[in-house]
Order: C-alpha cells, then structure tokens, then sequence
C-alpha cells in the first residue's frame, strides 16, 4: 500500500470541509465537477431555471363567493322546550270528568195540542184528582197546570209538558178511560141534582157547575154547559115552569137571535147562543140561559113541553 504523506491528507481534508460548508451554506445538492472542469447546476438550480420548452401556467380566475339567500320559508320544525326547573304543583281537589247531559226527551204532549189523546190524558189526570174539569181535548193552561201538579207529586221535572215517562207514570196509576169519560156531555161536571129535580119532566140548572140537565123521574136524559146573565142583569133562581117556546125567536128588547127559546120566567128563557159558542165563559147573558151546544139545545127543544118544571139553584 502506498503510504499518502501529511501534507497531502490535510490538502484533502481540508477541501472536503470547504464542500460540506458550501453545501450547508446555500442548501443545495453537491455540484457534479464534469470532466472539462465545469461545474454542473445541481438539482436546486435546474428547477428554477426557466425552461423556453415549458408553457405558460393556465390561471383560472378566482372563484368569488356568493352569499345564500335568505331562508323565507318558515322552519319545519318546532323547537325543543326548555327544560322544565319543577315539578308543577298537584290540584288541592282531584276533579272527575263530568257525565255529558242527556239529550231532553221529545214531549208526548205539549201546550197547544188537542185531539183524543189530549182527552185522554185529562181523564186520567181526573181520575187522580189533577184536572178539575171534563175532558174538552184542548191543552191548555188548566192542563198544564194539572199535568205540572202530577209531576211534582212524582219526583218529576216539573215542565207542565207532558214527556215519556210522565205519560208511562200515569198509564201505570190511572185505569183505561171510558169513551163516555173521554167525551163527556158538559166541560165542567155536572153537579149533583136538586131535589126538586129528582120528579117529573125537568130542566135541571146548576148556577156552581154551569151545567143544564133535562131529566125524566131523577133520569138524566142529557147534560150541557150553561151561561148566565150578569151581575146587573142576573139570572133568577127557583122553581118555574115553561111558559112557551119559539124556535126562531128574535129579542124585541136587544133585536138579537135567540133560537131554540124556551121562555120560563117573563123574559128569560132557556135558548142557544152564537156569542157563547164563539166567546165562552169571557161573556154573559141578559138574564136568560144560554146554551152553546146547537145540536144538543136543539133535541132537548123538541122533547120538552109547555108546563114543564125549570129548577134554577145554586
């Protein structure tokens, strides 16, 4: 081996530290030495020289950001509540729901009707003490009344209408009119005969119960509802007989028709009255008997005969 003198190792030591500080100087890649003695560019060098092959770097333009529209539609979605920081405080008093009221039952009867069942149903009432008339087949005040007065006495609602089970109550209390019950000959009831009534061929008149009865030895032949005269003109009571009768009368006092007349004292006698038909019991007579039953009036005038007894009492 040849041996490399002093001077010379440290010659060379020395050019390869100058290298390694040139290197870490500028950071670069060592320098290749060609054979001419140039220096070649290191890698460092050869990237950044221009290149006249190299074309030019494309700039896209720099994208600007557009701002989004402002939401318009309402949000889809309703917010959590905030969290609840107690417990709510209990009712003092428990509350149960409420049972819904029951529809009201439709009326079997009601102010204004008439007709058989309205009959009917004031019989009924008659047989328990309620309605103090006969049965007329009208619903009216005094029907009310008395179908009110049934209620009360029975744990009903008291409407004075008569509904389902007021009617059912009834039916169960009272027995199956007759028709003769239903229908009867005078609106009030006729009052017990006077005694002088009971004989003979009489025209029986009641003052209390407004009711005419033309009776055959203590018979009732037929019965029906009376008017009197006024306080100014009244109507005299006793014991009479029939002077004469006229079937088309017309009063020479008053110049009005009194058919069917049968005159007992003077000038009052027992005769059909239009005004009483029309008007009832809200008018009264001169003094004589009206009668308001055509019909009636009329066959009991074809019966009664001149001498004829007539009781009028109270």
């Amino acid at each position: 081996m040849r041996r490399i003198s002093g001077p010379v190792l440290r010659g060379a030591l020395a050019a390869l530290a100058a290298a390694a500080v040139t290197t870490a100087a500028t950071g670069c890649e060592p320098e290749t030495i060609r054979a001419d003695g140039t220096r070649s560019p290191s890698a460092a060098e050869h990237r950044e020289s221009p290149s006249p092959h190299k074309h030019r770097e494309h700039r896209t333009p720099k994208r600007t950001h557009t701002p989004e529209p402002a939401r318009t539609t309402p949000r889809t979605h309703r917010p959590s509540p905030p969290p609840r920081t107690h417990r709510p405080t209990p009712p003092a008093h428990r509350t149960w729901p409420t049972r819904p009221a029951k529809p009201a039952q439709p009326p079997v009867l009601a102010a204004g009707a008439s007709g058989a069942k309205v009959r009917e149903l004031q019989a009924r009432l008659r047989q328990l003490g309620h309605f103090q008339l006969q049965p007329t087949g009208y619903y009216g005040t005094v029907t009310s009344r008395a179908v009110a007065a049934f209620q009360r006495g029975h744990a009903r609602p008291v409407t004075g209408t008569l509904d389902t089970k007021s009617w059912s109550k009834l039916r169960d209390l009272t027995d199956e009119p007759s028709r003769a019950a239903m229908y009867p000959p005078t609106t009030r009831p006729v009052a017990k005969p006077d005694a002088r009534c009971m004989t003979g061929r009489t025209l029986c008149i009641s003052k209390s119960s407004r009711t005419l009865s033309w009776m055959i030895n203590g018979k009732v032949i037929a019965s029906m509802d009376v008017r009197f005269g006024s306080q100014y003109t009244p109507t005299r009571e006793g014991t009479f007989k029939v002077d004469f009768k006229s079937r088309d009368h017309v009063s020479t006092i008053y110049d009005s028709p009194m058919p069917y007349a049968m005159f007992f004292s003077g000038g009052q006698a027992v005769h059909y009255s239009s005004d009483f038909a029309a008007r009832g019991y809200n008018g009264a007579s001169h003094g004589c008997v009206n009668v308001r039953d055509k019909k009636k009036i009329a066959a009991v005038f074809d019966q009664v005969k001149a001498g004829d007894k007539v009781v009028v009492y109270r």
